[in-house]
């Protein structure tokens, strides 16, 4: 129980402080006149002064606090390298028990730095102050921390927001060894096709400078180039864009004998590749309904650089006009399909038949083109099946159907056959999955004899093949055996799905990796990671995913859709994870491509140092201790809060009022009577 004194003035301050100096000036004239009773009368009007100030006794009844102390222990992946997790854990349990013994203290521990969520590195001063955010500064005592010493959201000691010790019990040994790969140039954008310089450098930690290290190159899990180093100096390597969206480069050097691990040799950075405008040659051999459908939509991508030609005038209908009196440009055959057709990314023949404007040694460079990377899409309508028909050329040996001559006429709904729903390019297109289609009749096919090595992904009347795709080489060809798409384009019976189609035709002869029919990618999702198969085959596969740590496990894949499988696990870590069922890899990166966490860890003292310097806190290496921790001792008063072997709390007299008592001495008859007494006193002294 607490007593007090408390003033309430009845009157203003400025009332309040002339009363008392008219009072003083009152006794000091009485006093220099040798009035009888001056002094009497001076207490008089001092009680009337004081009855103005209102005082009141206080009584405070108070509860005791005890003082708060947060330990917090460093669960990050670096913990767990040597005996860490060991040393972690027995340190934890002896100061608990130290700290258990101490009276008036509260003990608080957390656990920092397990999950990934959207932190990159070790986090332990986060988790301290939302383990405190409920304690008001005075009644903090310190903070012990449990860690490897590799913490990175270190505060300044003005932001810490309390005044107590900050300790450390460091983990680890003095004097590990670890390597580790530092970029110092990551671009972050390439252009396909072109290279790329990317610089790194090998560090080596505890162990000698200029050491000869063998560093291996690889984009999206593929070795590209392979060299040797000296650690310490800076070094680049030239890297190719493989090809459009993220190309993944790893940086990975030879382990260093007795290093804390080889986790953090690898570096790894995502190169966005950026297709330079496509450069399209459409060529139509007459003018025809459907002719507008292909223009418009290579016209409508920003990305696509078109060259068109339509052939108005074959050879067989010239009159004898000169060349330079025609309004309409020449066909530039030689400069098209000899000196830069490698400069195309796609070749469409629209309706073409042969009808000698292109001689048959261009059919040659064409064949030759597809073959080396090349991409060619036609689209047949009754040439296809004529005398002239473009089959009946050296373009025979990529083409994946030979037509027989004959034409169905008559109204048909295009359905997807079996490949067909499984495959990228035909997939899931909208209204695909009825019966029939929900799209728009044609009204004409070729019929053809598919060759064994195609893939027919759309059929026609009586399941003849409709659309049939083909792999040549390392180049692609399609063949769509009808004209009649422009029917879906201008909105016949409701029209079809012409752009989806088209576009993922187009884009599937470019390469783009999203639309391959056998590939294996890692989504991320959240906090999970989703392993999606996709193939043109019945099954999947078992996967084997790679965490950034190391760990693996294998993933069953299940049917999702028809050439989709999949399968969800927990992303429980940040870097990059890799999978792989034997076949092929797929890459991924989670957070950060190279986690802080992984960056550095051999144990430090040097980057808590400063702040429980500041704080009077102190840091010990618990290898150096021994079996034993340092002793906790309650401290009072101080600046200091640690010794070579123990280390101090600070313990204060915290309380909070439970009950509070106001008693006004002038209020009342209690105030009468004692300005009654000084009145009667004063006039007792008078009457002498």
């Amino acid at each position: 129980m607490y007593f007090g004194l408390a003033f309430e003035p009845l009157v203003s301050l400025p009332l309040l402080i002339g009363a008392a100096v008219a009072a003083l000036l009152v006794l000091a004239l009485l006093l220099l006149a040798r009035s009888r009773g001056a002094l009497v009368r001076g207490l008089a009007l001092a009680l009337a002064v004081l009855a103005l100030a209102n005082p009141s006794l206080t009584r405070e009844d108070r509860e005791p606090l005890p003082a708060v102390v947060a330990v917090v222990v460093d669960k990050s992946a670096s913990q767990k390298f040597g005996d860490r997790t060991a040393a972690t854990e027995a340190a934890r349990a002896a100061i608990l028990e130290q700290l258990g013994r101490i009276a008036g203290l509260e003990i608080r521990t957390v656990d920092a730095g397990i999950g990934t969520g959207e932190i990159d590195g070790t986090r332990l001063f986060s988790a301290l102050g939302a383990t405190l955010s409920d304690v008001p500064p005075d009644r903090v005592a310190g903070a012990i921390l449990i860690t490897d010493g590799r913490v990175h959201d270190v505060p300044a000691a003005s932001l810490l927001g309390f005044a107590a010790p900050v300790h450390g019990l460091i983990t680890g040994r003095e004097g590990e060894r670890d390597r580790r790969v530092v970029l110092t140039a990551s671009p972050r954008f390439g252009i396909v096709g072109q290279h790329q310089t990317v610089g790194y450098r090998i560090e080596d930690e505890g162990a000698p400078r200029g050491a000869r290290v063998t560093v291996v190159v690889r984009r999206d899990g593929e070795v590209v180039a392979r060299t040797d180093v000296i650690a310490g100096r800076a070094a680049e390597i030239s890297i190719e864009i493989a090809h459009a969206g993220p190309n993944i480069v790893e940086i990975e050097a030879s382990p260093l004998e007795g290093e804390l691990t080889p986790l953090n040799n690898r570096a790894a950075l995502t190169i966005e590749g950026v297709r330079e405008k496509l450069r399209v040659l459409l060529v139509s051999g007459e003018p025809h309904a459907g002719e507008r459908t292909w223009r418009n939509l290579l016209k409508s991508d920003a990305n696509v650089d078109l060259v068109h030609f339509t052939i108005l005038r074959p050879p067989e209908k010239q009159d004898g006009t000169p060349i330079n009196e025609l309004s309409l440009i020449a066909f530039p055959t030689r400069e098209l399909f000899q000196q830069k057709i490698k400069e195309f990314h796609l070749i469409i023949f629209d309706r073409y038949a042969q009808q000698g404007v292109l001689p048959l040694i261009y059919f040659d460079n064409i064949v030759r083109y597809v073959r080396e990377r090349g991409a060619v899409l036609i689209a047949a309508g009754a040439d296809y099946a004529s005398q002239a028909s473009i089959f009946k050329s050296p373009l025979e040996q990529i083409l994946p159907a030979e037509p027989t001559g004959r034409i169905e006429e008559g109204p048909y709904h295009a359905r997807l056959t079996d490949a067909g729903k499984r495959h990228p390019v035909t997939r899931a297109l909208v209204g695909g999955t009825e019966e029939p289609p929900h799209w728009s009749r044609w009204f004409r096919s070729i019929e053809a004899k598919v060759a064994p090595a195609s893939t027919t992904v759309m059929k026609g009347p009586q399941d003849s093949p409709l659309l049939v795709l083909a792999r040549q080489s390392e180049g692609r060809i399609a063949l769509l055996l009808s004209d009649h798409i422009w029917l879906w384009a201008r909105g016949f019976e409701g029209g079809g799905p012409h752009l989806d189609l088209l576009r993922r035709l187009s884009h599937w002869l470019m390469k783009q990796p999203e639309l391959e029919e056998e590939r294996l990618a890692l989504l991320v999702r959240g906090n999970e990671l989703v392993v999606e198969r996709r193939t043109m085959k019945e099954e999947a596969a078992p996967v084997v995913v790679t965490a950034p740590s190391g760990a693996t496990r294998n993933v069953t894949l299940d049917a999702a859709e028809p050439g989709i499988f999949k399968s969800a696990i927990e992303a429980n870590e940040l870097g990059l994870w890799r999978a792989t069922d034997g076949t092929l890899t797929a890459l991924v990166n989670v957070g950060p491509i190279n986690p802080l966490e992984f960056a550095e860890v051999t144990s430090t003292k040097d980057v808590l140092a400063p702040l429980a310097g500041v704080t009077g806190g102190g840091l010990w290496r618990l290898a150096e201790l021994g079996t034993t921790v340092p002793r906790v001792i309650a401290v009072r008063s101080g600046e200091r809060f640690a010794g070579p072997d123990w280390l101090g709390l600070r313990l204060r007299d915290v309380s909070v009022v439970r009950g509070l008592g106001l008693f006004p001495l002038f209020a009342g008859l209690s105030g009468l009577l004692l300005l009654l007494a000084g009145i009667a006193a004063a006039w007792a002294r008078e009457g002498r």
